[in-house]
């Protein structure tokens, strides 16, 4: 609800896109490779890359997997205390199954209670592969939300803190939460198979305009839908996108990253005003010592030129989530005075898809356009917000207020 001239800004003030690299951590070889990756994203030291992007990246994390990739258990106590101090940093806040090796409630039961037992919390699940704990029945054939299956979890799952799922769902599509389009994927300079890229998304979106429920996110292009598992556990399921001309399987590596970090895609996701939680796997690599190819580090430095200059901010996946339901369910009472204005957030809302209340730190970000923002007063919870920002005109020429972002801090590893 809005009163007079107080209105819910789409994106955090000053951007008009947000976006998510998304890695899975398959075939990282171990924590030495997986640390000077999240090195080069996330600070602007130097690396075996050069000087680091000084973007904002969050990683994955498996529990059970053979040698030769990086996974909780297969690495040295060193290693693990890299993990969790990522993950507390919030730079490490995906679940990408328990691993290969991982078949097992019980094996679930022990990776959850030891990252509860270091106060590790991990609100993102991406399945994996073929693995049985997956939630995916449709996709990645999983048996995670199963009860009565070996690999059921999903009551441990959702209990320790998962939200936000992901069950296979990738679209060729540049920008979600926008209406879906198909233009900017098809390349003049490869025809033939980029026409075919737009045809299969075109045949996803037909099908799923017939009802057909494998490609039912295709149809809408939003990013995140409430969804019941199949042991009836409430969650939200997100799609995924990976806009390279060749499919969605295609440059999705840290060899391949540069060609989908285009100019073209960062263009059209800036215009579109999208959404995007980008697939990728960045430990896939030909090098475990320099993991990013000339080609890939151009991809990076475009993305940070771009979030430097206010296009498109660059969160994690669990903070792009958080602020996307928020800007969806987010329940305010917005009124004006002759002198004053007062927006009252509610972080309980009544359309709160899953019952579960909004996380105040979900609530960074959220701007609201206001002709006076210095006298513009916004309360959570009936509690006043102390350092709320004060913006000039954006492209539009509305003035706003901030509730702010802070880029998380990237520990001293």
């Amino acid at each position: 609800m809005a009163a007079h001239d107080l209105e819910l800004r789409r994106m955090p003030y000053p951007f008009r896109a947000v976006l998510a690299i998304c890695s899975d951590l398959d075939e990282t070889p171990d924590g030495p490779a997986y640390l000077e990756i999240m090195r080069f994203l996330n600070t602007t030291a130097e690396t075996s890359m050069g000087p680091g992007v000084g973007l904002e990246v969050g990683n994955s994390l498996y529990f059970d997997m053979p040698p030769g990739q990086f996974s909780y258990r297969n690495t040295d106590e060193a290693g693990r205390e890299m993990v969790r101090a990522l993950i507390r940093s919030g730079h490490i806040d995906c679940l990408h199954s328990y691993g290969d090796l991982a078949t097992t409630r019980d094996d679930a039961r022990r990776a959850l209670d030891e990252l509860a037992g270091h106060d590790c919390r991990l609100g993102v699940w991406v399945d994996h592969g073929t693995a049985a704990s997956n939630f995916g029945s449709d996709i990645m054939q999983g048996h995670g939300d199963e009860p009565g299956h070996a690999a059921y979890h999903a009551d441990l799952a959702v209990g320790y803190g998962i939200q936000y799922v992901w069950r296979g769902r990738v679209t060729s599509v540049i920008g979600q939460d926008a209406a879906p389009r198909l233009s900017g994927i098809f390349s003049p300079r490869r025809p033939l198979r980029s026409a075919k890229t737009v045809a299969k998304e075109l045949a996803k979106q037909t099908l799923a305009r017939r009802g057909h429920e494998k490609y039912a996110m295709h149809a809408t292009n939003d990013v995140l839908r409430p969804v019941q598992l199949r042991d009836g556990s409430a969650v939200y399921e997100f799609l995924r996108s990976n806009p390279h001309w060749g499919g969605v399987s295609a440059g999705d590596t840290a060899r391949g990253i540069g060609a989908v970090l285009s100019d073209s895609f960062l263009k059209h996701l800036v215009e579109r005003q999208g959404v995007c939680v980008l697939y990728t796997h960045l430990g896939k690599t030909g090098d475990p010592r320099v993991p990013f190819d000339p080609a890939a580090r151009a991809g990076f430095r475009r993305l940070a030129e771009a979030s430097r200059r206010g296009e498109v901010l660059v969160a994690t996946t669990r903070r792009l989530l958080g602020y996307c339901r928020a800007r969806r369910e987010i329940d305010f009472i917005a009124s004006a005075g002759n002198e004053n204005r007062h927006i009252a957030l509610n972080t309980a809302p009544s359309g709160g898809a899953i019952g579960r209340p909004l996380a105040v730190s979900d609530l960074a970000g959220l701007t609201f356009y206001t002709a006076k923002p210095e006298v513009t007063r916004i309360t959570v919870d009936g509690r006043d917000v102390a350092n709320l920002v004060c913006n000039p005109p954006d492209q539009t020429g509305r003035r706003s207020v901030s509730l702010p972002w802070t880029r998380l801090e990237f520990p001293g590893l």
